[in-house]
């Protein structure tokens, strides 16, 4: 099964953001569904280590076929809260660690196997070939189908591309943190095969004081016909690296408006205009 083009986020689900209920994220759930939204982006940190248990009882409660969706899971990052008495952030990619996080989320997940597992943030002291044989020991166990990273550089990718196979990165890309375009990031995940997913693909527009930006969103979004977050997601879909944003929205009206938002085709002069406005000056 292949990835829905937008993947939904599930950070903000729990008690990190809209606290939701497990019906309230079961009609979420559905209302991602039957908009063409198959793909659910999750960590085993969110909401301090219990978001991935919520999702799992709502997803129950969804009625949803397991083989009809596609979950995506992070480890690696040590979180104090309450459900992990530390002291010091950290990450921890050893074996050990890695497969407990597996079997966790697939505990409070309720399924049989990730869609794809990702390595949260890079660490400066991971063990290549203990991952490799750990990723290798998870995906003959069918606990996992596919293995991805999050975070990572052109470099760290090269590091772990030389003992494994990576299918994805997420990073953080929008119009307003454009940078993965120019450092080579996107470029290698395009001659590498890795295909690019975008959190927080809305950027701080938001939160932005770039007038001319604001103004130009606003400019496009009359010509398209269409609301300020599908202009800043479509934009990225026209990108050839071929880009999935995750979306982190709780709303159900978001969840609709961005599964239309392939419809929307931002013609070339409108795409350099936006980024122009972003970038605060003429390109080279």
């Amino acid at each position: 099964m292949n990835l829905s083009r937008i993947i939904s986020g599930t950070m903000n689900w729990g008690s990190w953001g809209a606290n939701y209920s497990s019906k309230e994220i079961s009609e979420l759930i559905r209302c991602a569904y039957e908009n063409g939204i198959n793909s659910f982006d999750h960590a085993d940190i969110y909401g301090g280590y219990t978001t991935e248990e919520a999702f799992g009882k709502a997803f129950k409660l969804s009625g949803i076929e397991r083989e009809k969706v596609i979950f995506i899971s992070k480890c690696g990052i040590m979180y104090p809260c309450e459900k992990l008495q530390i002291d010091v952030k950290h990450y921890d990619y050893s074996k050990s660690h890695i497969i407990k996080s597996v079997e966790n989320s697939l505990n409070n997940l309720n399924t049989d196997y990730l869609d794809s597992l990702l390595l949260h943030r890079p660490s400066p002291i991971m063990n290549i070939n203990e991952i490799g044989d750990t990723i290798d020991y998870l995906m003959d166990k069918k606990m996992i189908k596919s293995f991805g990273v999050s975070n990572f550089t052109v470099s760290q990718m090269s590091l772990i591309e030389k003992h494994l196979k990576i299918s994805f990165n997420q990073i953080n890309f929008s119009l307003t943190n454009y940078e993965p375009m120019f450092d080579g990031t996107l470029d290698y995940m395009q001659i590498n095969n890795i295909k690019p997913m975008a959190y927080s693909p809305l950027g701080n527009f938001f939160s932005s004081d770039n007038k001319l930006l604001i103004d130009k969103v606003e400019k496009m979004c009359s010509k398209y016909s269409c609301s300020q977050d599908e202009i800043l997601i479509s934009w990225i879909l026209k990108h050839e690296s071929k880009i999935y944003p995750v979306i982190g929205t709780t709303k159900k009206d978001r969840i609709i408006r961005s599964s239309k938002v392939e419809d929307i085709e931002i013609e070339l002069i409108d795409w350099f205009e936006l980024l122009e406005a972003s970038m605060g000056k003429r390109l080279p």
